[in-house]
């Protein structure tokens, strides 16, 4: 009987330490498990051929499949670019990522956010050569997944990006035209390789004067080349301002009503139009 006492005490003591270790580890986890990663769904894509890319996702709190729902394609910017699947949307992304799932906006247009992270050895597009490179074409594979798996209004894709993300939504207007309904780009240029085909989407471009890294002239450029072109472009440029246009254009009180109003292969709605003189700030 001493024995077998002896045994139980020491098995519900191991008991114990097992219990208090899974509770440790259990508010370890708790404690890593951010905000973000509560708002926007960690997820990996793995291709056939066993590449990989991070990405996050947010769905709309209401969402139900017996619906269709707009989905804004968001391209971060330098700074977002690793493996983490945490930097694109923190730091200098966080405003462009969690903009667009605030309570507010969400009321008005809940649409999915979806924020693929480019790898650090990587960019989202040359501008010289004009093409996706093959991070932001496995995004586009990753976006075809969530077409796939979720309700998604194939009429209401939106395209979005600051500084390095810019130069993705410019290569991806020009090689996958027929995919948005509209397009926002902040502090980014293009060597246009077909601005034609970029005449009919809806877009959105903001500019700082003062952009050490993208000079206010080359966009300048680019924006008589697409008016020439009768371009559904919008422009807006800040006076005194750096690279970081971000901060003021997602205050802009007609930005929100602006892409929530187009529609691809629909007129465009809201637009400034072609010819017209850039609105500064």
């Amino acid at each position: 009987m001493r024995h077998l006492r002896r045994y139980r005490l020491r098995y519900l003591g191991l008991l114990a330490l097992v219990l208090c270790g899974l509770s440790a580890t259990a508010n370890a986890v708790a404690v890593e498990v951010s905000k973000d990663d509560v708002e926007f769904r960690k997820s990996s894509y793995i291709d056939k051929k066993g590449a990989r890319l991070q990405y996050r996702l947010f769905v709309p709190h209401e969402y139900s499949k017996e619906h269709a729902y707009p989905l804004v394609f968001w391209l971060h910017g330098g700074a977002g670019r690793g493996s983490d699947n945490v930097k694109q949307l923190t730091r200098q992304n966080e405003r462009g990522t969690h903009f667009w799932i605030s309570d507010d906006v969400q009321s008005k247009f809940p649409a999915f956010v979806l924020v693929p992270q480019c790898p650090s050895d990587q960019v989202w597009a040359d501008p010289e050569f004009n093409q996706p490179s093959r991070a932001l074409e496995l995004s586009l594979e990753i976006l075809a997944k969530v077409q796939k798996d979720y309700a998604i209004d194939p009429d209401r894709i939106y395209l979005a990006g600051q500084s390095m993300g810019g130069l993705g939504v410019w290569s991806l207007l020009q090689k996958y035209p027929e995919k948005w309904a509209g397009a926002i780009v902040m502090s980014a240029f293009d060597n246009f390789s077909d601005p034609q085909v970029i005449a009919r989407i809806p877009l959105w471009v903001f500019q700082g004067d003062q952009d050490m890294s993208v000079p206010v002239s080359l966009v300048r450029g680019m924006m008589k080349q697409l008016e020439k072109l009768h371009a559904n472009v919008r422009y807006t440029e800040y006076r005194n301002t750096d690279h970081e246009v971000w901060n003021k254009a997602f205050a802009e009180p007609d930005l929100l009503p602006w892409l929530s109003a187009q529609k691809r292969g629909e007129p465009a709605q809201g637009q400034v139009g072609s010819g017209t003189a850039p609105s500064t700030h």
